[in-house]
């Protein structure tokens, strides 16, 4: 598609909001081909760091997305190993991703993104999205996760000087897979986490999409996916609260799952605001809330609790070109005010989890990278 860092992309649910892009993109390139996918709805994207050196293939590290697919993977947090996957599916990622190695003839580092969807028989499915025979920007992540320089063996294999069965244990070339589940789950999550430049820019919006905002990474470990969470969210500047008031605006599709979102945010002892739309879902489903106004409907509104303080979590999904653009205001506030906002469900639940492990433990445990790789090695 000739995009770095998806530059341009859209993801468009109808006729009129193709329209819409199609004009807009005509005035970037008249005489470029455009490329159109079939998009898949609340599907879960997985990256995958992989190393060949022409016979033998060691996959690096699988790691589960935050965010949904749609999101630029570069904008998602992803945690290593995968939390919610189950090895059957795992499984089916690891066996791809090694015919794939195989089938292109891979000598280096390979990247692969996949999404897990529920096809038409009903069961969750295996997709894949995109097959780069290059580094990613992940293999920093996952090295510091492992404690193997994959870069580095990289280089080495590329030049012909030495094969894998001569760097890498015995075992890990038999298994073919660095990271696995079973052995971090015993012992650590490890989180990357995005870093954002919305507070630099006067009027940005975090809303996140098929393009790429992100400038930077950070990393979080501890033996829980909610406090390795917690501690990335404040690694890239996003503190999450233990405590206060959230404020929901769902768009309709997502006003079942908030229903489940809501009810643990009461459990941790936050009140609720919501827009009359998303309230009036919650309040249907015996969730206790008080609705406000949106900022066309009068004072005080959702903006005005923001700016006085009142707010300390946000959870927005947009839907349409309509309710994206006037809920502007909620983001920019959030921006502003620095309250942490949450685009999506997945980033909600994730959020959730996080302050849930922060409320249990008040001082974060502390790891040290030299340490961790010294255990790995030791396995």
């Amino acid at each position: 598609s000739y995009v770095l860092g998806g530059r341009a992309m859209a993801i468009v649910y109808d006729r009129e909001a193709l329209l819409q892009y199609m004009a807009l993109a005509t005035e970037y390139s008249s005489d470029r081909p455009i490329l159109i996918d079939r998009f898949l709805e609340d599907a879960l994207e997985v990256d995958v760091d992989a190393i060949s050196d022409g016979d033998d293939v060691v996959i690096g590290g699988i790691m589960e997305h935050i965010e949904e697919a749609g999101i630029h993977s570069g904008d998602s947090s992803c945690v290593l190993p995968p939390y919610s996957i189950p090895p059957e599916l795992q499984q089916v990622i690891h066996e791809q991703t090694v015919r794939l190695c195989r089938e292109l003839k891979v000598v280096g580092l390979m990247n692969v993104q996949y999404a897990i969807a529920q096809g038409g028989d009903g069961r969750r499915q295996v997709y894949v999205l995109e097959v780069n025979p290059r580094a990613s920007r992940t293999v920093p992540f996952v090295s510091k996760a492992t404690g193997v320089p994959l870069a580095k063996l990289a280089a080495i294999v590329m030049s012909g000087s030495k094969k894998l069965r001569a760097l890498l244990p015995a075992e890990v070339i038999e298994r073919q897979r660095l990271f696995t589940g079973g052995e971090a789950s015993a012992a650590r999550y490890c989180v990357k986490s995005p870093v954002f430049p919305w507070n630099k820019f006067a009027g940005a919006d975090p809303v996140l999409g098929p393009e790429m905002h992100s400038t930077g990474e950070v990393m979080g470990v501890a033996p829980t996916m909610g406090e390795a969470f917690a501690k990335a969210q404040l690694a890239a500047g996003q503190a999450l609260p233990r405590s206060g008031t959230a404020f929901l605006k769902l768009r309709d599709r997502d006003k079942a799952r908030g229903v489940a979102l809501a009810r643990q945010l009461l459990q941790l002892g936050f009140d609720l605001l919501a827009t009359r739309g998303t309230a009036a879902a919650l309040r249907a489903a015996g969730v206790p809330v008080r609705a406000v106004f949106k900022v066309s409907e009068g004072r005080p509104n959702f903006v005005d609790h923001i700016k006085g303080g009142k707010i300390t979590l946000i959870v927005n999904t947009p839907e349409g070109m309509q309710q994206f653009f006037e809920e502007k205001a909620i983001r920019r506030a959030a921006v502003q005010h620095r309250i942490p906002i949450l685009t999506t469900m997945a980033a909600a639940q994730a959020a959730v989890e996080a302050i849930s492990a922060l409320q249990a433990s008040p001082e974060p445990s502390v790891h040290v990278l030299q340490e961790i790789h010294a255990q790995l090695a030791a396995r």
